[in-house]
C-alpha cells in the first residue's frame, strides 16, 4: 500500500536539508524501484546529489528486475485477487501451539506452566504464517503440490519457539512487566526462572531442528541464534558517530528481528529446491519483510496506545533506545544527539525526545522507509511461479505496513 505522495515530497525536502542522512539511508535500504500497486504508484529514484525524488509516471504491472530471470512472471495479479494470508495458512497452523506444547512437555508442573505461558494461541503467529506460505509457494514453484513437507512444518514451529524464547529473555534484560497485554513471565515467576524457561524452549527447539536431519538447515537456523545474541549486544551500545548510527540501527534490526524470518524462509526452500537463486529469493523476502515489520513496530511505539500495542508506549525511549523515528528527528532537532548518547537517562529526556519526534517528520520518514523494504520484498517473491500462496505473501506486505498493533 503506497503512502501518500505528501510523504514522498517531505522526504525529498528533508533529504535536501540533510543529504548525508539521505545517502546513509539510501545505502542501507533496498535499491529496487517498483510500483506500490499494479498500474499505480511511483518509483523511488536516488539522485546523484543524494536527494530522492518520486516519479508519478504510470507503470505496467510488474515488480521485477529489468534483467532477465529464469522464472520471471509476466503479470501481477490485481489487489482484488490477492489472497488473505491468515485464511490460507489457517489449516497448517491449526495445531501449531498444541504441537509446541508437546515439544515442551515435562513432568514438572511449574516448568511446564512457564514454557506454555506465551503459547496460548493469542499471539499473531506471524513468523509461522510467513514460513508456511513461503513453503507452499516454493513447493508449487518447484513442480510439487503445495502441501507442506514434514520438515517445513517443523521449521514453522521451531521459528515460533525461537522467537518466543527470545521474548522471554528480552523481558528479563529490559525489565519489562507487560507482554502481549498480560504480565511477563519474569514478572510472574521471577527473572531466574524466566531465564531458565527461555533456555528450555531454545533447547526443545534445537532438538526438533536436529530431527529434521538436514545439516544445511541446521546450519542456517543456527545462524539465527548467533544473530539474536549479536543483535542484543548491539542494542546495548550506541554509536557516537552520527554517520554510523543509522547503519548500526538497521543492522541491529536485521539481527534481532529479520534474521529469524529470512533464514527460516531460506530453510524451507532448501528442503524442496537445490537452486541457490531460489534460496536467495526466499531469504530476501524474509529479510525485507522482517525489517519493515520492525520499522513499523518502532513507529507504533510513538503512535499507538499502550492498550492496543500490548506494551507501554514510548517503551523504546524508556529503555534508552534510539529507533528510526528518533534518528530521523535528530536531523531536524540536533538537541536529540546528546540525549541519544546518554540513552535518555537524564530527567525529562524521554518526554522531550517524545515531543521532538512528534514535531518532526521522523514517524513519516520511518514509515516511508518501511514501504521501501516491503516493495523489495514484493519484487523478490514475485519471481516465483504464480500461486495463491505467493500472492498472499504479496498481500502480507501491505498488512505489515497498515497494522496498528
Amino acid at each position: 500500500m503506497a503512502l501518500p505522495w505528501r510523504l514522498c515530497r517531505r522526504w525529498s525536502a528533508s533529504a535536501g536539508r540533510c543529504p548525508a542522512l539521505a545517502r546513509r539511508v539510501a545505502a542501507a535500504a533496498p535499491r529496487a524501484s517498483c510500483p506500490a500497486a499494479p498500474g499505480r504508484g511511483a518509483e523511488f529514484h536516488l539522485l546523484p546529489s543524494g536527494r530522492s525524488a518520486p516519479s508519478l509516471a504510470r507503470h505496467k504491472a510488474s515488480f521485477l528486475d529489468p534483467t532477465p530471470q529464469p522464472c520471471v512472471r509476466k503479470k501481477i495479479h490485481s489487489d482484488a485477487k490477492l489472497k488473505d494470508p491468515f485464511s490460507l495458512a489457517q489449516k497448517d497452523l491449526k495445531h501449531l501451539y498444541d504441537d509446541i506444547k508437546k515439544e515442551l512437555f515435562v513432568s514438572k508442573v511449574e516448568l511446564r506452566s512457564l514454557c506454555d505461558y506465551y503459547f496460548d494461541g493469542k499471539g499473531k503467529a506471524l513468523r509461522p504464517m510467513i514460513i508456511v506460505l513461503m513453503a507452499r509457494a516454493l513447493n508449487i514453484h518447484s513442480d510439487r503440490d503445495g502441501d507442506l513437507l514434514p520438515g517445513q512444518r517443523s521449521i514453522a514451529m521451531i521459528s515460533e519457539m525461537i522467537h518466543t524464547a527470545s521474548l522471554v529473555h528480552d523481558d528479563v534484560i529490559d525489565g519489562s512487566d507487560q507482554r502481549r497485554g498480560k504480565k511477563t513471565i519474569s514478572d510472574v515467576w521471577g527473572e531466574r526462572k524466566a531465564i531458565l524457561a527461555g533456555d528450555f524452549i531454545l533447547s526443545a527447539a534445537s532438538m526438533a531442528l536436529a530431527r529434521i536431519g538436514n545439516n544445511t538447515v541446521v546450519l542456517v537456523l543456527s545462524q539465527v541464534l548467533e544473530d539474536l545474541v549479536r543483535g542484543e549486544f548491539m542494542q546495548l551500545g550506541s554509536k557516537e558517530n552520527e554517520n554510523e548510527r543509522f547503519k548500526h540501527y538497521l543492522e541491529k534490526t536485521f539481527k534481532k528481528t529479520a534474521s529469524l524470518i529470512a533464514n527460516s524462509c531460506k530453510a524451507v526452500s532448501i528442503l524442496v529446491n537445490s537452486d541457490p537463486e531460489v534460496h536467495e529469493i526466499a531469504y530476501q523476502y524474509g529479510k525485507n519483510v522482517g525489517i519493515a515489520f520492525q520499522l513499523v513496530d518502532d513507529v507504533l511505539d510513538f503512535t499507538s496506545s499502550a492498550g492496543r500495542l500490548g506494551k507501554p508506549s514510548a517503551a523504546d525511549l524508556r529503555l534508552g533506545l534510539a529507533t528510526g523515528p528518533v534518528l530521523f528527528a535528530c536531523q531536524q532537532f540536533p538537541e536529540l544527539h546528546a540525549m541519544i548518547m546518554r540513552r535518555f537517562s537524564s530527567k525529562g529526556d524521554v518526554d522531550r525526545a517524545w515531543q521532538y519526534v512528534l514535531k518532526s517528520d521522523g514517524v513519516e520518514q520511518t514509515s516511508f522507509l518501511a514501504q521501501r523494504y516491503c516493495r523489495e520484498a514484493v519484487r523478490q517473491v514475485s519471481l516465483l511461479r504464480p500461486s495463491a500462496e505467493r500472492d498472499a505473501l504479496i498481500r502480507l506486505t501491505e498488512m505489515v505496513l497498515t497494522r496498528d498493533k
